[in-house]
C-alpha cells in the first residue's frame, strides 16, 4: 500500500505551476479592467490544480496498466512501481475530476457563463483521453497540441470571462505565451521519457521528432513568450515585465541544448515550471498595471 508521501509525489507537485500560472495570468487580466472578484479566482484555481493532479494520476493509471512506465526515470509512478493498485490510482483520478467539477460548475453558476459547462466536459475528456482508452492521443505526438489549447487559451481566457467578461488583446497575447510555456514542460518530460516511450511505442511528440529536433523546439517554446512579453511592452509597458524570466530561462535552455538527458533533464523540468510561474506571474502584473499607466 502506498504512503502518504508516495501518493503526494504521485501527484507530481513540481506540475502544479502549470495549474497556477493561467488562473494567475488571467486574474492578472480581470484586475486590469478593474473588476477584483478573488472568490472566483479561488475557484478557477481549485478547478486547475483538481484538474492537473486528476490528469497526473489519471496518466499514472494509464501508463502504468500499458507497462509504459515500468523502465521510468523521473518521479515516482504509483502503479508502474507496484506501490499503488491501479484501481486506487484510477479512483484517485476520478475524484480530483469531480472536485473539479464540482468547483467548475459553483463558478459557472456564480458567473452566469453556462456555455462553459460544455468547456469543462471537454476538458475532463481531454484530461482523461490523453493517455487513456484503446487510442489516446498523447501516443499519437498531439500532447502539445491539447496541453496549448487547455493551458493557454481555454484557462487563462476562462478564468478571465467568468471574472470580468471579454478579454483584452494584451490578455489573449498572454494566453499563447502561457501555453507554450506549459508545453515546454511537457516536451522537457518527454525529451527525457524518449528512450522509454521508443520501446514501448508512445510515440510522443518527442519520439516523433527525435532528439535534436526536440532539444530545438523546447528552447523555441521557451524563447517565443519572452518574444511576446518584448511585443506586448511596446503597447504597455508594464508587460516587459515577464522579462524578468529570461535570467531563470537561461540556464535549462543551456542544459537543453548541450545534450542533458536522464536524470538532468528532471532538473531541467523542474527549472521550466519555474520559468513558467515567474513569468505568469510577472505578466499577470504587467496586465493588472496597465489599467492604471
Amino acid at each position: 500500500m502506498a504512503t502518504a508521501a508516495q501518493w503526494i509525489e504521485g501527484a507530481r507537485p513540481r506540475t502544479l505551476p502549470t495549474a497556477i500560472s493561467p488562473v494567475l495570468v488571467g486574474t492578472g487580466a480581470a484586475l486590469g479592467s478593474g473588476v477584483i472578484t478573488p472568490g472566483r479566482a479561488l475557484l478557477a484555481l481549485v478547478v486547475a490544480m483538481s484538474l492537473v493532479i486528476a490528469v497526473n494520476y489519471a496518466n499514472d493509471y494509464s501508463d502504468g496498466i500499458r507497462g509504459t512506465d515500468d523502465d521510468r526515470v523521473g518521479p515516482l509512478r504509483l502503479v508502474g512501481s507496484k506501490a499503488a493498485a491501479p484501481a486506487q490510482v484510477k479512483r484517485a483520478a476520478f475524484i480530483g475530476f469531480g472536485i473539479a467539477a464540482v468547483a467548475g460548475l459553483a463558478l459557472v453558476a456564480i458567473s452566469g457563463q453556462w456555455w462553459l459547462l460544455v468547456v469543462g466536459a471537454v476538458c475532463i475528456l481531454g484530461a482523461w483521453f490523453y493517455t487513456g482508452g484503446t487510442k489516446p492521443y498523447g501516443y499519437a505526438g498531439l500532447g502539445e497540441v491539447a496541453v496549448f489549447v487547455f493551458f493557454g487559451p481555454v484557462a487563462v481566457l476562462g478564468t478571465v470571462v467568468t471574472q470580468s467578461g471579454a478579454p483584452s488583446p494584451l490578455a489573449i497575447v498572454a494566453t499563447v505565451g502561457v501555453g507554450l510555456l506549459t508545453c515546454a514542460v511537457l516536451v522537457a518530460n518527454n525529451l527525457r521519457d524518449i528512450p522509454t516511450d521508443a520501446r514501448t511505442g508512445k510515440r510522443t511528440l518527442a519520439v516523433v521528432l527525435g532528439d535534436a529536433d526536440t532539444r530545438k523546439l523546447y528552447a523555441g517554446l521557451i524563447l517565443v513568450p519572452l518574444v511576446l512579453s518584448v511585443g506586448a511592452g511596446t503597447r504597455s509597458w508594464p508587460m516587459f515585465l515577464g522579462l524578468l524570466a529570461v535570467p531563470l530561462a537561461v540556464p535549462p535552455v543551456r542544459r537543453v541544448l548541450q545534450g542533458a538527458d536522464g536524470r538532468a533533464l528532471v532538473k531541467v523540468l523542474q527549472e521550466t515550471g519555474v520559468v513558467l510561474l515567474v513569468w505568469s506571474v510577472a505578466t499577470a502584473v504587467g496586465l493588472a498595471l496597465g489599467r492604471i499607466v
